[in-house]
């Protein structure tokens, strides 16, 4: 059993974060550039220790797809059919960057830190993959 890989794609940033080997904490890893995504994605899929990937899925509080879908939907299908083996799960990242900001306060960052949208991302990603985790009963 391999790691999970989480994503909190933005049109600019994205938020990466993942599970220890034994899928049982989420860890931030990196905000990357989006247009450098597959790139790193190659890189770090052929690794082998990643064996599934969520998505993060933002829905608006009506239950329904956000806008932002228009431009993740595109990358989703190119994900599918570069790495057609590797399962991508969408997961409901609602409030993600709200909680994140509030993981960031309540963990004692200065505001000068908290602006630094970068680290709001990936820790966004560590909370989708959290909420998944949590959601299998881990």
């Amino acid at each position: 059993m391999g790691r999970i890989l989480a994503i909190d794609y933005g049109k600019k940033r994205t938020g990466l974060a993942v599970t220890d080997i034994l899928r049982l904490t989420a860890n931030p890893l990196t905000t990357i550039p989006t247009g450098e995504l597959i790139s790193w994605l190659r890189n770090e899929l052929n690794k082998g220790e990643i064996d599934l990937v969520i998505i993060g899925k933002p829905t608006q509080m009506n239950g329904q797809e956000s806008e932002s879908m228009n431009y993740i939907r595109p990358f989703m299908q190119t994900f599918r059919q570069t790495w057609p083996a590797m399962p991508l799960v969408e997961y409901d990242e609602r409030f993600t960057s709200t909680l994140a900001h509030r993981a960031m306060i309540d963990g004692g960052m200065k505001r000068s830190q908290r602006r630094d949208k970068a680290v709001v991302d990936k820790i966004a990603a560590c909370i989708i993959l959290e909420g998944y985790l949590d959601s299998l009963g881990n």
